[in-house]
């Protein structure tokens, strides 16, 4: 990676994307509706019943937002895990009464072996020193029969998504410091991301599903239709309604976010057929 990296501490200071709750809440909805129709428990109520009983961790959960929502959607147990100290102070002053949060780095889960259900990490890995220390400890955690959900920024996106500038994840270290100074975006550039390759030898553990062109196919149904905002965003829906599948898949590699869920046993998604279904993954 060129130079030595920090954890990202008080993220939420830095970032205010992470303190947007209708933004993450959106979020949540999209996790929870991808995490119902892999468990096969469907809901048309908001989300209500997906986790029924389950023991959920939302890794890297900042101020809160999503894993309150986990708690809507029935989840028994649910734990927030961050190193960002403001965030969490926010989370528990707000759903200290119903979700358990903790101080943590994620290299070093506190929680016992295969005991979590469901876990939750979505657009975190490119913050974290070792994120591949962070999927080992996941793979530690979940239950043999649990689900972790990933929500996976591409290197090979064109427009950055933390500084909104252009092909600034495809630069070597000290470019893209220089890049973010210039536009007075930052310091530094501390993010990391991974091209689908990547990501795939990081998973390679796991067994994993990819739900990206679902979600985008059919937006509706899995409350993200805030990925086509606006006029661009409904040009773009029209482009990919009109789009042979061949061409759909092709164009994965240059994909922003891919959306995959992860097992550590084989399993396969239990809910309803749909007009393009979620497509395994094979992992090195």
């Amino acid at each position: 990676m060129g130079r030595e990296r920090t954890a990202q501490l008080e993220y939420s200071e830095i970032q205010s994307a992470m303190l947007d709750e209708a933004k993450r809440r959106r979020k949540a909805a999209k996790i929870i509706a991808v995490l119902g129709h892999f468990l096969g428990r469907e809901s048309g109520d908001g989300g209500k019943g997906v986790l029924d009983g389950m023991t959920v961790a939302d890794i890297g959960c900042s101020a809160g937002f999503i894993a309150d929502e986990l708690v809507n959607a029935g989840a028994s147990r649910t734990l927030g895990v961050d190193i960002d100290v403001p965030g969490l102070r926010r989370a528990a002053a707000r759903f200290g009464d119903r979700v358990v949060f903790l101080c943590g780095d994620g290299t070093a889960l506190p929680f016992p072996d295969n005991s979590v259900d469901v876990l939750v990490f979505n657009h975190i890995y490119e913050h974290v020193v070792d994120p591949d220390a962070v999927v080992k400890e996941m793979h530690r955690v979940l239950a043999d029969d649990g689900v972790l959900y990933l929500g996976l920024g591409n290197r090979l996106g064109v427009m950055e998504p933390h500084y909104k500038l252009p092909f600034l994840s495809y630069l070597p270290p000290a470019l893209a410091d220089w890049y973010v100074r210039l536009f007075g975006k930052a310091d530094r550039y501390h993010e990391r991301f991974r091209t689908r390759r990547g990501l795939r030898r990081m998973l390679r553990d796991f067994y994993v599903w990819d739900y990206t062109l679902p979600v985008l196919v059919t937006p509706d149904r899995f409350a993200g239709s805030e990925l086509f905002a606006g006029l661009p965003g409904r040009f773009a829906r029209a482009v990919l309604d009109r789009m042979p599948g061949f061409l759909l898949r092709a164009l994965l590699p240059l994909v922003p976010t891919y959306l995959w869920v992860a097992t550590k046993k084989p399993r396969y998604p239990a809910g309803e057929r749909l007009p393009r279904p979620p497509e395994f993954v094979r992992t090195p």
